[in-house]
């Protein structure tokens, strides 16, 4: 057995091993440089840099992508995912995504924004465009124990998120009145009986051709979306 060529390629395997370990833990060839953020709206990038807190001039393969999404989405509530990659040679890219409000809860002055999947991720002092604000008024209701304020608040974001989006830049209350007495109250005046959350999509629909329909109509029932009704045109 020639023992010489194995041992010549078994060094030079080990050599090139350590040399490309090198490069990559060792030298200044490949440490993270430039950190960028993207996909903000109501946020700033430099909110979500220095949420993330990327050890610039770490070497750029020890960079933990999974602990950096974790500090982004602790610390901002806002985010809800991000996505984070390596930009080799020297570069680290955030792309986040934030929550959107679809409906709002009155607290004292401000406003706590609520997501469509029930998420209270932000109190702001300003009602955001273009978002309807719930008015729970469901004490008096026989389905009361049985639906509490938490189960009611799930039907309204149901509702909410459901609306299209010319609907629900038009839609200015969120009236819950029981677990099948959801009432929506519209620019103009104009109200829609939605009854329970159930079938929202279909009632969303149905609200949107009845608004074409009847322009100049004051009040929309869409609780049957199948029969779907109109009043005061």
């Amino acid at each position: 057995m020639r023992r010489g060529p194995v041992l010549a390629s078994l060094a030079a395997a080990l050599l090139l091993t350590g040399g490309g370990a090198w490069v990559l833990y060792g030298s200044s060839w490949l440490r993270v440089e430039k950190v960028t953020a993207a996909g903000t709206d109501v946020l700033t990038p430099e909110q979500v840099l220095a949420a993330a807190a990327v050890p610039v001039g770490a070497p750029l393969v020890s960079v933990d992508t999974d602990e950096i999404e974790s500090r982004v989405r602790g610390r901002l509530s806002r985010i809800d995912s991000v996505d984070v990659v390596r930009a080799w040679p020297h570069g680290i890219g955030l792309k986040v995504t934030e929550r959107k409000p679809v409906l709002l809860i009155k607290k004292g002055a401000d406003f706590v924004e609520v997501d469509a999947s029930g998420v209270r991720f932000d109190t702001v002092p300003k009602a955001p465009g273009g978002v309807p604000v719930l008015e729970l008024n469901a004490a008096g209701s026989p389905s009361a124990r049985r639906f509490d304020e938490e189960r009611l608040l799930h039907e309204a974001v149901l509702v909410a998120g459901s609306l299209p989006g010319p609907v629900a830049k038009e839609t200015v209350q969120v009236k819950v009145g029981s677990y099948d007495s959801v009432l929506l109250e519209l620019t103009r005046g104009r109200t829609v009986a939605w009854g329970s959350g159930e079938q929202s999509d279909a009632k969303g629909r149905a609200l949107t051709a009845l608004l074409k329909a009847a322009p100049k109509a004051d009040h929309f029932d869409v609780s049957v979306p199948t029969a779907p009704a109109v009043s005061g045109s």
